[in-house]
């Protein structure tokens, strides 16, 4: 899938990528709605009709993956929340095995995320993923998220990268395209980032369900 030779810069998502996305899946759609119906006094069913609509309305935009914005707008502690079920929080299979690799490499290799400085903190810590990478960097250091093509020139202008000797691996596809758009070669997907979900069908991009399809040759 990937000739490793052609690669010299590798950026890799963070959740539902490396990290299983079924701790935010759970978490915003179920513990969320239920201390925010637990604080308005509605039911769980009432809660997540308000809500719903309200986390709809911001996907894609920065906001969505702010916590000081949805603690502010839920009158929640949502990094606190967070680490209450942090538990949860799990690498994907076969990820450390991937990353203890492409570390020996001398590949450089950054962790690329959207995720809110609270919440990459937490996860870090839980994961202790950090040492496996050249440079850590969320979009929230930027003001823009992913999505935004103006985020991949500012990363470009941090960390410098040929766009024809980059790889990329995430799982939102509005990510993906964005990063199409400005020009990285190499674009890779995740069929499988909630491991409680079925294998998505990905079109337009080649796909992995898990990371020892990209091992060979590297």
């Amino acid at each position: 899938m990937i000739d490793w030779k052609k690669i010299e810069t590798v950026l890799l998502d963070m959740d539902g990528t490396l990290l299983d996305l079924n701790f935010d899946n759970h978490f915003w759609k179920e513990f969320v709605p239920l201390k925010f119906a637990e604080k308005q006094g509605l039911s769980i069913e009432a809660a997540k009709q308000q809500l719903e609509p309200r986390f709809k309305l911001m996907e894609g935009k920065l906001e969505w993956y702010c916590l000081d914005y949805w603690s502010d707008v839920l009158q929640l502690d949502i990094a606190g929340l967070k680490a209450e079920i942090s538990g949860l929080i799990s690498v994907l299979p076969h990820v450390t095995e991937f990353l203890e690799k492409i570390h020996q490499s001398p590949k450089k290799v950054y962790l690329v995320t959207n995720a809110h400085r609270g919440s990459l903190g937490l996860k870090m810590e839980k994961t202790c993923l950090q040492q496996f990478f050249d440079g850590i960097i969320s979009s929230h250091d930027f003001g823009m998220p992913k999505e935004h093509a103006g985020f991949w020139q500012l990363l470009q202008q941090l960390h410098y990268f040929e766009k024809q000797t980059t790889l990329l691996i995430d799982d939102s596809m509005a990510v993906l395209n964005s990063a199409r758009l400005f020009g990285i070669a190499h674009l890779i997907s995740v069929s499988r980032p909630d491991t409680k979900l079925p294998k998505k069908e990905i079109i337009g991009f080649s796909a992995i369900e898990d990371f020892r399809e990209l091992m060979i040759g590297l």
